[in-house]
């Protein structure tokens, strides 16, 4: 028998957080399922979908999904798949999915739906990935559950959009083999595209800039509207900013998106334009790590190869590439989603589908390029 899916309401909210406590615990760092104003406010969003299964029997709520999407943006999260552990292994989550992105992607609202899955097992991935979600990369260390987990990205897009792709015509070259693998993984290509001829810029000192760090919520999101009343200055969807980190002059202001309760950390601006900023990677990210992001994460555009050699040169990482990720007239922008971790990376317990294995692989060898020295640095 099918499953009877409908809309969440603002009368589900009590059972939905006892179902999100059955199925992660009291770690899970996500407002969906423990924040009920935030819910609420899901529930109402006009830009968001959130449904719900139940029991036939009982009537009692069995598994939730949600795709959440904001005002002006059209790339969306897939987020909060829950089934109760009673219910397990009767298509529920598939189903959710499906419902989700017909509602949402085949009705042409979004032109991508994204989702980051677990790697403890390999049942989530398989889920989005009968779903019509195609692996884009792993962020390792990327959330703190009851443990550092390495998390894998994925996402589904409308049809035509990954023909409508602008072309790049050249990446710093640690860039390469993740382009190569996103080519084979989703029958894309990057024809044409080389290796930029200018080198890595050399990292700032450590201890080059002191760093204030403004963590009030309210105050950081209305400078930042003052700071970018537009669109235009900045892309991170679904990710508002609520610390301010700047040098005691204040020549610069880096906004970021701390997430305390799962350890992570999301660098989203910078004003007066990033640049200004990109020589200070690496205090800014110290700055971030004491404050509890364990990891912290950029998304850069791959057309801004000097930015893309700004946080490669302070030890960021390219894990995930997120092709036709923001749209532009016509055509559609390609994305890198680099991160660096302050903690070890361990991914022996990591659980890796088949489709996911070439990031995985070419992860690790961008991360040795990075930091491991070659033969000719290591003393005799």
């Amino acid at each position: 028998m099918s499953p009877v899916i409908t809309p969440a309401v603002r009368a589900d909210i009590a059972e939905l957080r006892q179902l999100y406590y059955a199925v992660y615990g009291p770690h899970y760092p996500v407002a969906l399922g423990t924040d009920p104003a935030e819910m609420a406010r899901l529930i109402a969003d006009p830009h968001s979908l959130w449904l719900v299964t139940r029991c036939g029997a009982t009537g009692a709520l069995t598994a939730s999904a949600a795709i959440h999407g904001e005002a002006g943006s059209r790339t969306g999260r897939l987020e909060g798949i829950a089934v109760h552990p009673e219910h397990r292994s009767a298509g529920l989550a598939a189903a959710l999915t499906e419902a989700l992105c017909a509602g949402m992607l085949d009705t042409g609202r979004l032109d991508s739906v994204y989702a980051t899955v677990r790697t403890v097992s390999a049942g989530p991935q398989r889920v989005v990935a009968r779903n019509g979600f195609r692996p884009l990369g792993i962020l390792p260390n990327a959330v703190d559950l009851s443990s550092r987990e390495s998390l894998a990205l994925y996402a589904r897009h409308a049809a035509g959009v990954l023909d409508r792709r602008i072309p790049v015509t050249e990446v710093p070259a640690p860039m390469l083999p993740l382009l190569r693998t996103a080519e084979s993984a989703l029958g894309i290509g990057y024809p044409g595209v080389r290796a930029a001829a200018d080198l890595l810029p050399a990292p700032a000192p450590h201890a080059a800039e002191r760093l204030e760090v403004i963590e009030a919520p309210a105050f950081v999101r209305r400078r930042f509207r003052e700071r970018f009343p537009g669109s235009g200055g900045w892309f991170y969807p679904l990710h508002t900013p609520n610390v301010l980190l700047t040098p005691e002059d204040g020549r610069f202001e880096v906004y970021a998106y701390l997430n305390r309760a799962g350890g992570y950390g999301c660098l989203l601006t910078a004003h007066p334009d990033p640049a200004a900023a990109a020589a200070h990677l690496e205090p800014v990210t110290r700055a971030l790590a004491r404050a509890g992001a364990g990891y912290v994460e950029a998304l850069v555009p791959l057309a801004h190869h000097e930015a893309l050699s700004a946080f490669l040169a302070q030890g960021f990482v390219a894990g995930a590439l997120y092709p036709a990720m923001r749209a532009d007239g016509d055509g559609f922008h390609d994305y890198a989603v680099l991160s660096r971790s302050g903690e070890r990376i361990d991914f022996r317990g990591v659980a890796v589908e088949p489709p996911l294995q070439p990031y995985l692989d070419c992860y690790v060898s961008a991360w040795a390029s990075a930091h491991l020295p070659t033969s000719s640095e290591v003393a005799p």
